[in-house]
């Protein structure tokens, strides 16, 4: 009897060796029970696998991704004894991480010592300037997906999990092609560019790895745990969510809700409140703060250029009426600025709000790219705001971001950028352009097919200003052009007037990106909406589907239930 007690031990000691190896061999990513159970590393701390185990696990991770070879290449030669790192695929993507994380902090000092150069241009000196702001905030977001990985799966919801992660790794990718752009205006830029490249493109190549490995890996669990809970779970997120966050007390979700609101501070140009900028008050704000901020700004024109940054967190501008409440500004390409730097308003902290304003950018046509706002504040929402230029008037740079009862006015490329933007019951109107020139309603920049990024306009009136209506026949003007290579822009249940072109979408390059784009209409109206002429494009669809029209609403694609109710904004969504 002991005899045979003793080698059904050894025998479920080879079985369980056996299982560890299988799992981590198939790339297992984190096992996931009926009651999602808290799971903890520390129970796994003195496993190790074999050599050649955890080398199948890095080479199945790196399967998924876009850049295979440099994503194996680059974690055997920082990770020479991988069998003592990796158990699973979350310590193959945290160990990417962690070299992405160490190779931008390396381009940050590559870069700051260009700054010292004595034979730059002006733009070149702002470009510079660009690169570093993008690439700190590329080092935060890295950082915070460090910690949420970490905390994967349990700190939140899967689906939560896997946006916000996805998202961060989104807009990290998004930040390098930020810092080329604003090379890419004069030849003379195109050397500095030419500097800087090699190192952006490889930051680049390995955020994109990283974002491959998470999709994969939330995709694969999210799947798994609708198997667990027959659907259940994830149907529970959607329908009792309340929307409105943890951080957000009680008295805030009534501040908000509330027709009036009772500022922290108030700016008003004739020196009757706190300030007598935008600029000043935002200074003056606190730092991080998980308490909404008040910036009640007087009726006035306020001529100056204001950036909300990273740090200024849970910042709400409210006007006196966008008629009334006017920030304006004339930065331009032409005149030496970068699209970046251009802005008259730019907004990076998360969670910015605003509301009854407007964000003006007066250089006209003729100065090119001049950007009225940009935005890139994560979880950010606008009401009743006009955003009035030519061309580049909005730049919904990167990160989730809303738009309710907003007009947006412009000619070429007017809203543009690479966030997971929603308009809905906007007025988006075209504006008359330089002679020569087309008009362009959007230009979105997303390079990587894994990015959850794209722009959405639901619910809107797509026509032209007055001054463009009796004219428009010599101006053409189009839904969009792709600016990068997996563009992705909807068009859903909006009115659209003839000043649309029939075949509704026009190239940027020759055939660039005609395959790789995702551009798609659902249910529009109007005389500008029929889809017969439309371009033939293989990126091109006519959506008939409800349920894939579905996931380009609020509530899925911008996660909007977890979070637009505590903007106090009206907003629906679904279709």
């Amino acid at each position: 009897m002991a005899n045979l007690s003793a080698r059904k031990k050894r025998l479920l000691g080879i079985l369980l060796t056996a299982v560890v190896l299988i799992a981590a061999t198939v790339g297992l990513a984190v096992g996931i029970n009926n009651s999602r159970k808290k799971h903890s590393d520390d129970q796994h701390a003195e496993i190790q696998i074999s050599s050649a185990a955890a080398h199948a696990v890095v080479k199945s991770s790196c399967s998924s991704t876009l850049y295979p070879e440099l994503c194996y290449s680059t974690l055997a030669t920082n990770f020479p004894k991988l069998n003592k790192k990796v158990r699973n695929v979350k310590d193959v993507i945290e160990m990417s991480l962690n070299i992405t994380i160490t190779t931008v902090e390396h381009n940050y000092f590559a870069i700051k010592k260009l700054t010292s150069k004595k034979d730059l241009t002006k733009r070149e000196k702002v470009a510079l300037h660009d690169c570093l702001e993008t690439i700190d905030e590329t080092l935060d977001e890295l950082r915070e997906a460090e910690a949420d990985l970490q905390a994967y799966p349990t700190k939140k919801s899967l689906k939560q999990h896997a946006e916000d992660l996805k998202t961060l790794l989104s807009s990290a990718i998004t930040n390098q092609e930020t810092c080329l752009d604003g090379f890419s205006h004069d030849d003379a830029d195109k050397k500095v560019r030419k500097t800087l490249e090699k190192g952006e493109i490889h930051v680049e190549k390995l955020c994109s790895n990283v974002l491959a490995m998470i999709k994969n890996m939330t995709d694969t669990d999210i799947v798994n745990e609708m198997k667990l809970t027959g659907g259940r779970r994830l149907k529970e997120e959607d329908e009792t969510a309340s929307g409105w966050p943890e951080w957000l007390s009680a008295g805030d979700r009534k501040l908000l809700q509330s027709p009036s609101v009772t500022p922290n501070v108030v700016v008003a140009a004739d020196g009757s409140g706190n300030y007598r900028t935008v600029s000043a008050a935002v200074a003056a704000a606190p730092e991080r703060s998980t308490r909404r901020y008040i910036i009640r700004i007087k009726a006035g024109v306020y001529r100056e250029n204001v950036e909300v940054p990273k740090k200024k967190s849970n910042i709400m501008f409210v006007g006196d009426g966008r008629a009334n409440t006017i920030i304006t500004g004339s930065r331009n390409v032409v005149d030496g600025s970068t699209t970046f730097h251009s802005a008259t308003v730019a907004v990076v902290g998360e969670r910015f709000l605003a509301r009854d304003i407007t964000f003006q950018n007066t250089a006209g046509p003729s100065k090119h790219q001049a950007v009225a706002l940009r935005v890139g504040s994560d979880l950010s929402a606008f009401y009743r705001c006009d955003m009035l230029a030519y061309q580049d008037t909005l730049y919904v740079h990167s990160n989730r971001q809303f738009f309710v009862e907003c007009l947006v006015a412009g000619t070429v490329d007017f809203i543009f950028g690479n966030g997971a933007a929603v308009l809905q019951n906007c007025d988006i109107h075209a504006r008359r352009p330089n002679s020569g020139q087309k008009n362009m309603v959007t230009a979105q920049g997303r390079t990587d097919p894994n990015q959850n990024t794209g722009i959405v306009i639901q619910k809107c009136r797509i026509g032209a200003t007055s001054d463009l209506r009796p004219v428009q026949r010599n101006f053409p003007t189009y839904l969009g052009r792709p600016w990068k290579a997996y563009s992705r822009t909807v068009i859903m249940q909006s009115s659209i007037t003839d000043v649309i072109h029939p075949a509704g979408w026009h190239e940027w390059s020759g055939n660039f990106a005609l395959n790789t784009l995702f551009y798609g209409e659902y249910q529009n109206t109007g005389a500008g909406a029929g889809t017969s002429g439309r371009v033939k494009w293989r990126g091109f669809k006519v959506i008939t589907s409800a349920t894939e029209a579905q996931s380009f609403t609020p509530g899925r694609f911008i996660s909007g239930s977890s979070w637009l109710g505590s903007t106090g904004f009206p907003f629906s969504l679904g279709l």
